[in-house]
């Protein structure tokens, strides 16, 4: 397996009740659901949530011993329709996979449970990287939440509360018949802490009794009438049966509530952020004791509008703070104002940015615009000390209009005040964007995807430029710098039919103007097996797909999947070809490049793909190991090897000095991060020189290119020997002296000339 290793830390998960687990978040969701009696575990990887699936591949001994069912799904969509397993039977069912792109896969299976409604508790994990962590589209999973009717927590990032709102996701989703969407942050999954174990239970009922005794109630299949029936069911037993869960289990939480007359209500994920703003503002300690009262929504779907109306009682103002948009608490909680007729003034995005990631600096700025207009004097003054000013007339009692100006956070009299008060380094350095340049990202050192980009340039030198449909993963880099290739991208797996309008008929496009699909072996398995490569065998179309096998799910950290080389795993079956697949679904015209470094063949394979006159789709598989998998795989063999004093060769690529002419094409079509430049040692030219750094790991893909653009003969080869061998020692002293002798004779020579 290429996924990262968990085998240590998933000891951690047999601890017994009483015993402190100390961990990162990932770990501690792993051990809630083991103290939860879950039945059955499914999910597909994806930031921030892939590591809870290499954590439940590596626990799978531990899973297997409590009579718990886990499996890789093959994607979003196989994982949500998992959970139909909780639709009949008192089964606790989790899967989890990576928002919002995960969601938008899984819509379909999510909005078929969330209508029948559920039986067992069924549990949807979610990992949301919204804003600067994230990969994708700026979009939220509270949408899906609404639209299907599925509650929605997003529990206070911390261990304890985290490992709550797993346990508590399953009692509200058997409270209420409907499937639960718990919702961790990328902070959330990756901080450590701590919290005091339960002990690990296997279900009372498991997936073995639900086969032995099968249940069928038509009334939750979602056929007509029934559907009709669903929807009555949703808004009339089950949203006031999690309203009445929420509240009595006290999910949602208070804090300071009657400490002044204005209050924040937050999402739960948020609150580590605006403890955080608020002790810069010397609002709130270390321990997280405010001054301005807090109401955490753990739940934030449903809104439960008897504690909105508590908490608003004898406030003046309430600030909703709601990353990202559109602004759907806000929205919910403007009508509760109204329909209630709550006194009180209502804030949210007309303090704060309307999208965007809610940073602690971003936080900072619209309290101290909110607070600013009550009379609170910022920062370093207690509130309790302040003497509150009349609202200001442009204060509203309900959302305001997208024309309303939002209120400045900067202002001479606070900057005065940060003065008087001694404002420290971080209140006054300039922000990180002015200071440190932006670095895009990138394909690792050794990509063996880079060749193949390199290979679409070089062809494209000869046929012209071409429309190039691209695919979520690695190969998404392509479209930077310095390849500069692709024109879209739609979604993971969805590369080739991208490209399904840009087709005519066979033999009618102009030569070598096909248009180019791209995808990786996840997307392919993940999706474009179907959408892609058999639409368009079933299409007739003329276009070329490319896939690029690097043997695992490189993206999401180097997952198995069916193509993966590796076949030793006893709990997967792996090592299926993907041109056997290609070809069982249609396609006459395959190639397969079993050596992506290989620009030349590269560049022949595709130039025979864009011209050849044979009719029908065009698959063109490119493979070779991801690069980084394959160096976590053998560096730790190779310096054991140097360790015990075995021989042991590296191989790596240098430039000449003398003969680089400052000419960078090797940089221009290769981009690899381990090429550099540096100062020309020839006095007479000023053109700086190609170098490779100490990073390199020996691909050669570089010289390939070089030389494949018949543009340098500059690189060279050597091989690097550890604990080398009387043999190498004795070459290399002969191989010395012979250089030497040269040298010698060359200064002769140059001396003899010189005047």
């Amino acid at each position: 397996m290429a996924e990262r290793s968990f085998v240590a830390e998933v000891e951690k998960l047999r601890l017994p009740a009483g015993e402190v687990f100390r961990g990162e978040g990932i770990l501690a969701i792993t051990k809630a659901l083991l103290e939860s009696g879950v039945a059955y575990i499914a999910g597909y990887q994806g930031a921030p949530i892939s590591h809870l699936m290499d954590v439940l591949a590596d626990a799978q001994d531990i899973l297997a011993g409590y009579g718990i069912r886990f499996e890789n799904s093959a994607s979003e969509a196989t994982a949500a329709a998992t959970l139909s397993a909780s639709v009949n039977y008192p089964l606790r069912g989790a899967v989890t996979f990576k928002a919002t792109v995960g969601t938008n896969v899984a819509s379909d299976a999510l909005a078929n449970l969330a209508s029948g409604g559920v039986t067992g508790g069924a549990l949807v994990i979610v990992g949301e990287d919204y804003g600067e962590g994230s990969s994708i589209m700026q979009e939220r999973s509270h949408a899906f939440a609404m639209k299907s009717q599925i509650w929605l927590l997003d529990p206070r990032p911390n261990l304890p509360c985290i490992v709550q709102a797993v346990k508590d996701g399953f009692e509200l989703s058997e409270a209420s018949h409907t499937p639960v969407m718990l919702q961790v942050r990328i902070r959330s999954c990756h901080l450590h802490g701590q919290f005091v174990a339960s002990d690990n239970r296997a279900p009372a009922f498991s997936v073995r009794d639900a086969l032995e005794n099968p249940v069928r109630d038509v009334g939750r299949i979602v056929l007509p009438p029934a559907s009709f029936v669903h929807e009555k069911e949703k808004i009339e037993e089950r949203w006031p049966a999690a309203v009445r869960f929420i509240q009595e289990r006290g999910l949602n939480e208070f804090f300071s509530e009657k400490a002044a007359d204005v209050g924040i209500a937050l999402q739960g994920g948020l609150y580590n952020t605006v403890i955080r703003a608020l002790q810069r503002l010397g609002l709130a300690d270390v321990y997280g004791e405010s001054k301005i009262p807090l109401y955490v929504m753990n739940v934030t779907y449903p809104v439960v509008e008897d504690e909105f109306e508590r908490f608003c009682r004898d406030k003046k103002a309430l600030l909703v703070l709601e990353e990202g948009q559109p602004n759907f608490i806000e929205q919910n909680v403007a009508s509760i104002v109204l329909r209630r007729r709550l006194d009180v003034l209502l804030h949210g995005k007309d303090v704060l940015p309307m999208a965007g990631e809610y940073t602690a600096a971003t936080v900072r700025a619209g309290l101290r615009g909110f607070l600013e207009q009550y009379g609170w004097t910022l920062p370093g003054v207690a509130a309790e000390a302040a003497q509150p000013q009349a609202a200001p007339a442009e204060a509203i009692a309900a959302p305001p209009s997208a024309a309303a100006q939002a209120v400045p956070v900067e202002t001479p009299a606070l900057a005065a005040a940060a003065e008087a008060a001694g404002a420290r380094d971080e209140d006054i350095l300039p922000p990180l964007s002015e200071t440190v340049h932006p670095r895009p990202p990138g394909l690792c050192t050794g990509c063996p995807e880079r060749p193949v980009f390199s290979a679409i340039r070089l062809v494209e030198r000869e046929l012209g430029t071409h429309h190039i449909s691209a695919d979520i993963g690695c190969q998404l880099f392509s479209i930077l710098p310095p390849f500069d290739l692709g024109n879209t991208t739609m979604g993971y797996g969805l590369g080739g039919a991208s490209a399904a309008a840009l087709n005519v008929a066979p033999g009618s496009a102009p030569a070598g103007r096909r248009a180019i699909s791209i995808m990786g072996d996840g997307g392919f398995w993940h999706n474009g097996l179907t959408s892609g490569v058999a639409n368009a065998v079933f299409n007739q179309s003329d276009n070329l797909t490319i896939i690029v096998d690097n043997n695992y799910t490189a993206a999401t950290g180097g997952q198995d999947i069916l193509s993966t080389h590796n076949t030793v795993n006893p709990t997967r079956s792996t090592g299926h070809e993907i041109e056997d697949a290609v070809r069982g679904v249609g396609v006459k015209w395959v190639r397969t490049i079993r050596r992506t470094y290989d620009t030349k063949a590269m560049t022949a394979a595709l130039r025979e793909a864009l011209t050849t006159l044979s009719a029908g789709p065009k698959v063109l598989i490119a493979q070779s190991e991801c690069m980084l998998n394959r160096q976590r795989r053998e560096k730790p063999l190779r310096r054991k090897a140097i360790a015990e004093g075995k021989r042991v060769v590296r191989e790596r690529f240098g430039v000449d000095p003398d003969t680089c002419t400052g000419d960078h094409s090797c940089i221009r079509l290769s981009g690899c991060p381990s090429l550099t430049i540096r100062d020309n040692p020839d006095p007479l030219r000023q053109e700086p020189i190609t170098a490779v750094e100490d990073t390199c790991v020996g691909c050669g893909h570089c010289g390939e290119v070089a030389h494949a653009a018949v543009l340098c003969p500059s690189f060279y080869k050597a091989s690097i020997i550890n604990n080398p061998s009387g043999w190498d020692k004795w070459k290399h002293r002969m191989r010395g002296a012979i250089i030497a002798w040269f040298q010698r004779g060359l200064a002769r020579r140059r001396g003899r000339y010189a005047f």
